[in-house]
């Protein structure tokens, strides 16, 4: 196994360095397995599959390479007249297409090669790749399904068996994700786990000074800017770029710095079957209102980041409340103030058995990949699992909280990714998810305190629909103001105001009082007290708490 010309992605020479240190001979690849790769040079259009790179980059000098895949069956990619001197092959000279004859048949076939070299007679380097293994092995509960788990147990004595590692055999097992992967083949001990990540900057710039070649009339805009639009398109893949470059060359529309920014956002999305979604914000924590030593505290962690001293950041917040009171928000706020992505996860769980630990895999490796970003997730003491869950999701809701509990640990991720956790049920959450090292900072966000907030958040949300109250009208709404009012249902009374000013042409304090006089609040006031207690008992620091919140008012 040796190296071309190309510049190698490092997961491709940590392969080459353990199979010619001996350390390993079976790889199994997962992740960015189905975006296009950079191929040496003097190949068609310098892009290809990741079976093109692997066969071009680290398998050119091997004598023998083999295929098999559910569709095809056993194909010789290369050295077809070595294997046709097996005398197996010739008493059939027919190439399987059933699993298990096909992976009986490359097992013999690899003895065959091993024992020749053994006897000193000759010596073949032989490569075989599985793609979509997990069609082949795939991850199924128990341990009863007897055809599947001897499957598993050949392409695993592969790296085992020390005739056959002890022979120059390397073999690559492709899937998207682990978690679709039959336990036996992801837990071998004797297995290299590979993750293809999605491109660096490094490697997106290599791959738009080639589309500059491929695409002129795309690109024609950025021929002395591809470093930062390379920077700008950091989370994307090299398959979605040439289709869009492709699309806008035959257009012979040329790429415009406006159009970035929508497009990364439109092909992450796409990339990742709408498990993520990026919300959009132009807000700062200018429009949040109050809690101003919240504001300075992550205004200090804003500067810090974009001074790129990473060690001071917060790994995650949490932000709690009762229901209402702008937890989303005050999201879009912070993404707005430190002005980066926000991504939000949406329904990953599936049905299927193993699909929704796949679908967080994608998740968690798309992050990565973004650079900087903010990941929200709304809801979470539902979203986040259970560490013991019993027995009524066949222990789904654990594996789930295992995942997010890795992820949100990996200190490689302080300063680029930024969990931001919001729920009205902090209490659910399990508590090592909470803990610092996952979530350093819990902002807890409450209703209105006082008669003059209520007043004051009611008519800032009338004004908007351009029905004006005005401050000399706060005496006489006072006795009507409901106590605790959160923005949410502000924003409700605010469009009945506006619609009794219209319909019925009063003035807009008689609207505000036909309003007020027999409301009603959406959320019963024992809940709202319980959910506000849980934000006071949840927060890091005090301050963040209004006074109004903090001793025995809650129990008036």
């Amino acid at each position: 196994m040796k190296s071309t010309e190309v510049r190698l992605l490092p997961w491709a020479r940590e392969i080459i360095a353990l199979y010619q240190s001996s350390a390993g001979n079976q790889f199994i690849l997962h992740g960015n397995l189905q975006d296009r790769f950079l191929l040496p040079e003097g190949e068609a259009g310098r892009l290809g599959e990741l079976q093109d790179y692997l066969r071009q980059t680290l398998l050119p000098g091997f004598d023998v390479i083999l295929s098999y895949d559910l569709g095809n069956g056993v194909r010789v990619e290369k050295g077809g007249e070595l294997l046709s001197q097996w005398p197996a092959y010739k008493e059939r000279p027919e190439l399987p297409k059933a699993p298990r004859q096909a992976v009986e048949f490359l097992t013999r076939y690899f003895r065959y090669c091993a024992n020749l070299a053994r006897l000193g007679q000759k010596h073949h380097q032989v490569a075989c790749l599985i793609p979509a293994v997990h069609l082949l092995a795939p991850a199924v509960p128990g341990s009863l399904n007897y055809d599947l788990n001897a499957l598993a147990l050949l392409m695993r004595e592969w790296a085992t068996d020390p005739l056959l590692t002890s022979h120059s055999l390397a073999t690559f097992l492709l899937t998207d994700t682990l978690n679709d992967l039959h336990p036996l083949l992801v837990h071998n001990p004797r297995a290299t786990l590979c993750k293809v990540p999605l491109p660096e900057e490094a490697q997106l710039v290599e791959a738009f000074r080639v589309f500059f070649k491929m695409y002129p009339q795309a690109l024609q805009q950025f021929q002395d800017e591809l470093e930062p639009l390379a920077r700008q398109m950091k989370g994307a893949s090299l398959g979605a770029l040439e289709t869009m470059l492709r699309r806008k060359d035959y257009l012979k529309e040329a790429l415009q710095a406006g159009d970035v920014a929508g497009l990364k956002k439109a092909m992450v999305e796409r990339d990742s079957n709408d498990l993520i979604e990026f919300i959009e914000s132009k807000k700062t924590l200018d429009d949040l209102h109050g809690q101003e030593v919240l504001k300075t505290l992550l205004r200090q962690d804003f500067q810090l980041w974009k001074e790129n001293d990473l060690q001071a950041m917060p790994m995650g917040y949490l932000i709690c409340g009762p229901v209402g009171t702008g937890k989303t928000y005050m999201v879009e706020c912070l993404a707005g103030e430190a002005g980066v992505p926000v991504l939000k996860i949406k329904n990953f769980r599936d049905k299927w058995v193993g699909t929704s630990e796949s679908n967080l895999e994608k998740i968690f490796g798309l992050l990565q990949a973004l650079g900087r970003c903010f990941v929200f997730i709304d809801e979470a003491d539902q979203a986040l699992g259970r560490r013991d869950s019993g027995a009524n999701d066949s222990g789904l809701s654990g594996r789930i909280y295992s995942m997010f509990a890795k992820e949100m640990s990996n200190s490689a991720n302080r300063g680029k990714i930024v969990w931001v956790l919001a729920s009205s049920r902090p209490d659910l959450i399990e508590v090592d998810l909470k803990r610092p090292g996952r979530l350093d900072v819990k902002i807890p966000i409450f209703p209105a305190s006082t008669p003059e907030e209520a007043f004051g958040l009611l008519r800032a949300l009338c004004k908007r629909r351009s029905v004006v109250l005005v401050p000399e009208d706060f005496e006489t709404l006072k006795p009507l103001l409901p106590q605790w009012l959160t923005p949410g249902a502000a924003e409700a009374l605010a469009v009945k105001i506006y619609r009794n000013v219209k319909v019925n042409k009063s003035s807009p304090l008689v609207a505000a009082q036909l309003c007020l006089k027999d409301y009603q609040h959406p959320v019963p006031m024992e809940v709202l007290r319980a959910q506000i207690l849980l934000a006071v008992k949840e927060s890091t620091d005090i301050e963040f708490v209004p006074k109004a919140f903090r001793g025995s008012e809650l129990d008036s």
